[in-house]
């Protein structure tokens, strides 16, 4: 009886320990550093077999949002050299030139804009600005014809809407948003459709609707990227935090027990294996959730100590990133994914990692 006393009165942290803060620190410099090894050079070209692209691509904007973070969390000059060298090769440009429309060319934007927090030379941050002044002075709304598009380009509005304290970026960036979600969000489900090619009739082998994990992830974590910054004031955050709540919720029972969330959310037979990105923006996206108070955490910590110790399991010794989907947008793209299979982009997985990894350091 005594024992059962004890027991109840114990610490509930000691049958559900939070992850370890500084482990994670470690496996975030191991997995930076094995990366930074194979691209020591930040203006080098990434070859693949269909072409040749620059180093400021949106795939490499997503390794610099993770390591941003992870030097605002562990300072290291290396880092940050690296990250000013690569802005500085490519001029602080956009891939596709200042009248680019593509978000995947805006992605870039969200590390020149937070490199000028640390430097401020207007030259950082001019290019992005023009382009999406030249996207704020337009009336076309329909820009983001998939769902990629929310993380890549929604944090720069964010961004310019914060320093420039001017409505207009959220105002815009609201307009582009609402034709997305009209058009790829299923408010019954509270998940998106990657692009128009997924909408029903289309379905998964099982007969459910085909929501792609990466896919969601990037909404989840845009819109946890978006909120972080935005004023409390500003224009239709109480639409993003229903929006990030409502998919929270339907995220939340589609974990699988191993930690991990299916390419295909709702078919584990469906390329079932495990797979790193989805899973590392969905642990990002509810770590900051319950950071900021949007999230119980009650209900969604258990769910974020699984995703997170699933995916710092990925963390292979060489600091090599195991179960990275490659670039695509169906759960059927860069199969198999395996523990070592390597994916044709590796710098974007390590992104989310590092992004997951920085919300995991920062918890209460």
């Amino acid at each position: 009886m005594k024992k059962c006393i004890l027991l109840l009165l114990l610490p509930i942290s000691i049958f559900a320990a939070k992850p370890n803060r500084e482990q994670a620190l470690q496996h975030m410099h191991l997995a930076k550093s094995y990366f930074q090894g194979l691209w020591p050079d930040v203006s080098k070209v990434i070859v693949s077999p269909d072409k040749t692209r620059p180093s400021n691509i949106w795939t490499r904007a997503v390794f610099y949002e993770g390591l941003m973070e992870l030097y605002k969390l562990d300072p290291k000059a290396s880092d940050l050299s690296y990250m000013e060298d690569w802005g500085e090769f490519h001029h602080w440009s956009l891939r596709n030139g200042l009248k680019t429309r593509n978000a995947d060319d805006q992605a870039c934007g969200q590390i020149y804009l937070d490199l000028f927090d640390f430097k401020a030379d207007s030259a950082r941050i001019k290019p992005i600005k023009e382009n999406i002044d030249n996207m704020v002075a337009s009336e076309k709304v329909n820009d983001w014809s998939w769902i990629d598009c929310l993380q890549m380009s929604m944090p720069v509005y964010t961004r310019l809407g914060l320093r420039f304290k001017e409505d207009r970026y959220f105002v815009k960036m609201h307009d582009l948003y609402a034709d997305t979600k009209a058009k790829l969000y299923n408010s019954q489900e509270h998940l998106w459709w990657r692009d128009k090619d997924f909408i029903p009739p289309y379905k998964e082998p099982n007969g459910t609707n085909c929501y792609w994990s990466r896919g969601n992830g990037w909404v989840f974590a845009a819109l946890a990227r978006t909120l972080d910054l935005m004023p409390a004031n500003a224009p239709h955050r109480a639409e993003y935090v229903k929006d990030f709540q409502d998919m929270a919720v339907a995220l939340l029972p589609l974990q699988r027990k191993d930690g991990f969330y299916n390419v295909s959310l709702t078919d584990e037979s469906h390329f079932g294996g495990p797979e790193l990105t989805g899973t590392a923006l969905f642990v990002y996206g509810m770590a900051w959730g319950i950071r900021h108070g949007i999230l119980p955490e009650k209900t969604y910590q258990k769910s974020v100590e699984k995703g997170w110790k699933a995916i710092d399991s990925c963390v292979q010794p060489n600091g090599f990133l195991a179960y990275v989907q490659g670039t695509g947008k169906e759960p059927k793209d860069g199969q198999p994914v395996t523990k070592t299979s390597v994916p044709n982009f590796e710098d974007f997985g390590l992104g989310c990692y590092l992004l997951a990894g920085s919300e995991i350091v920062k918890a209460k």
